[in-house]
């Protein structure tokens, strides 16, 4: 491989066990979770928490009251056994979670404020402090909270797909490249045609083409990777692939 070529996949002896993804591993633990079950589920929260928050903002709750709720259902979900009623058989991890969300705030409607500013159980480590400018930035109202709970939901793959791609050419000491190429990969539109960053780069343009090319066939296999730890069963990858492009559309 030469020098601007992008980083190889780490070798996956034997390849992946469906078996050991988070989403698996929460749901195998049933009505005993364990250590390990519980980290992956807080993992796995920490990348869902701002849809969540998105949508309790988008059914007119405020800023602290998102906030409050928010954190409330994450204790909820972490210590009181919510996973019991999660169906294996219809096991995508944002379904599941989105439906206990609902329960959850159905039972808090004639609680809310009752908590505190400041006073708030902390169980996971929120970036709260930007919630709300992030949240200010969303589409008009017209969009419903399960609208924008979905395009957050696909917005929050790609994100943690894209600083996956971006760690491995960190790791292979490749930043300057991943940063000239990653406008192509993301579809911005100012990008620098590809005769341009062969100039730039110091190689052909054929070179570049396929270097592109192997860039966005790697960032395929991590999304589907980063998919598959939300998913229970591995038939479920394709369909939530499609659902991601259909709330993207939305944008």
């Amino acid at each position: 491989m030469g020098d601007h070529d992008e980083p190889s996949a780490p070798a996956r002896p034997g390849g992946r066990q469906f078996a050991t993804t988070r989403w698996s591993q929460v749901l195998a633990a049933g009505h005993a979770p364990t250590k390990d079950s519980r980290e992956a589920l807080s993992r796995l929260c920490e990348l869902y928490w701002y849809p969540l928050y998105a949508y309790v903002r988008r059914w007119g709750y405020d800023a602290d009251q998102a906030q409050d709720l928010t954190q409330e259902f994450f204790a909820r979900l972490l210590e009181k056994h919510y996973l019991r009623a999660a169906d294996p058989a219809r096991g995508r991890f944002r379904s599941f979670l989105l439906a206990a969300l609902k329960h959850f705030l159905s039972n808090e409607r004639d609680r809310v404020g009752a908590v505190k500013r400041g006073g708030r159980t902390t169980v996971l480590p929120l970036e709260f402090e930007n919630a709300e400018g992030r949240y200010t930035r969303e589409p008009p109202d017209a969009d419903t909270p399960e609208t924008i709970y979905e395009r957050r939901w696909a917005l929050a793959l790609l994100e943690r797909t894209l600083a996956r791609l971006r760690g491995e050419f960190h790791s292979a000491g490749k930043d300057a490249l991943f940063a000239r190429l990653e406008g192509h990969l993301t579809g911005e539109q100012e990008t620098l045609p590809y005769a341009d960053l062969a100039v730039e780069i110091g190689l052909s343009e054929g070179a570049i083409k396929v270097t592109v090319h192997r860039l966005r066939r790697r960032f395929g296999a991590l999304l589907r990777e980063e998919i598959s730890e939300t998913v229970s069963d591995p038939s479920q990858v394709d369909d939530e692939i499609r659902d991601l492009f259909r709330a993207l559309k939305g944008q």
